[in-house]
């Protein structure tokens, strides 16, 4: 993906890292959203990609809304509801990336940060890391209903209401993010989650998110159905007979992706 200036994609044992590089504080700048929202549809569909961990270049994960760049983006009639539009999409393009998002939380993560942290699948932080809805600070909203999927109902309105940050040693106690490590051992701890989800079947690990993203608005008995309508077509995939002989047969599975 050589044709991207402020994202930088790796791919390699079947993780994609993609850091965002928008100096100084990644801020989620047109291109930044654009270029966000093409790489994770691109990823969708290769093969060789299993699992991505997003994180920021420098001290921060993404500092929110470009508020210096937005004069230029907005200037005319109608240009408002369009940037609204594409950066919507590009937390839905997180959240509806084919393959499993960790998002590795190397500082603070604020306003759209915090949105692009909750649309991912699973959170790693480092001890640096801090989420927060500055907002209030600005005269703006943002991020809210995304944070409704990590916070408490109190917790949530504080941030919203105050701008209060949640440190992630925090964020570790309150179980919203699966480890706090040092600054030093984020990468490698985000890493070898992700070298653990890629040895997985790839069929099972796509369908697996893409069903818990259909049945988390659904009622128990609805959500629960369709889970077990998904089971069923995953069973009969080459890789879940793989997996299964391979369990009787006390060997490691070798997943082809079908």
């Amino acid at each position: 993906m050589d044709d991207l200036t402020q994202l930088r994609v790796n791919i390699a044992d079947h993780v994609a890292t993609l850091t965002m590089d928008s100096p100084p504080v990644n801020a989620l700048t047109r291109t930044l959203n654009d270029e966000l929202t093409l790489a994770l549809d691109r990823i969708s569909e290769m093969d060789e990609v299993r699992v991505v961990v997003l994180t920021g270049a420098g001290k921060c994960f993404c500092a929110g809304a470009d508020l210096k760049g937005r004069a230029e983006v907005i200037k005319t009639a109608g240009d408002l509801p369009a940037h609204s539009r594409r950066t919507r999409e590009c937390f839905h393009a997180i959240r509806e990336c084919a393959k499993p998002v960790i998002a590795a939380l190397n500082g603070a993560a604020l306003g759209s940060g915090l949105a692009m942290a909750a649309s991912s699948d699973i959170l790693v932080a480092s001890e640096k890391a801090v989420l927060g809805l500055p907002e209030v600070d600005v005269g703006l909203l943002g991020g809210c209903r995304h944070a409704m999927r990590l916070f408490s109902h109190s917790r949530l309105r504080r941030m919203m209401l105050t701008g209060y940050r949640v440190s992630g040693e925090e964020l570790y106690r309150l179980g919203i993010v699966e480890a706090c490590t040092t600054p030093e051992g984020l990468m490698s701890a985000a890493l070898d989650l992700a070298a653990t989800i890629a040895s997985k079947s790839p069929v099972s690990t796509r369908m697996g998110k893409h069903t818990l993203n259909v049945i988390e608005d659904m009622s128990l008995r609805d959500g629960y159905r369709y889970e077990q309508d998904m089971t069923a077509i995953i069973a009969k995939t080459d890789d879940a007979k793989e997996a299964q002989t391979a369990f009787r047969e006390k060997r490691v599975p070798v997943f082809i992706g079908r």
